[in-house]
């Protein structure tokens, strides 16, 4: 299953922008965050084809995933 894996902000740091992943049949958002060596609390939005998605949802084959860090502000 094939896949494009999207970062934003810091967390593209000494990693990258947007690439393309083969993923397994039964593979999580969180799975693949944690492959990425992220830390879950730092992770502040997820979504598949721009919609809200959460760690425990399996992309299927040609999903986007976006993953942002929390960011503060103030």
């Amino acid at each position: 299953m094939r896949i494009t894996v999207k970062l934003f902000a810091y967390f593209r740091d000494n990693r990258f922008k947007v690439e393309e992943w083969e993923i397994g049949e039964g593979t999580t958002v969180g799975d693949i965050v944690d492959s990425l060596h992220i830390d879950r609390e730092e992770v502040g939005v997820l979504m598949i084809n721009s919609r809200h998605t959460e760690f425990g949802v399996h992309p299927v084959d040609h999903d986007v995933l976006a993953i942002f860090p929390v960011i503060g502000g103030g």
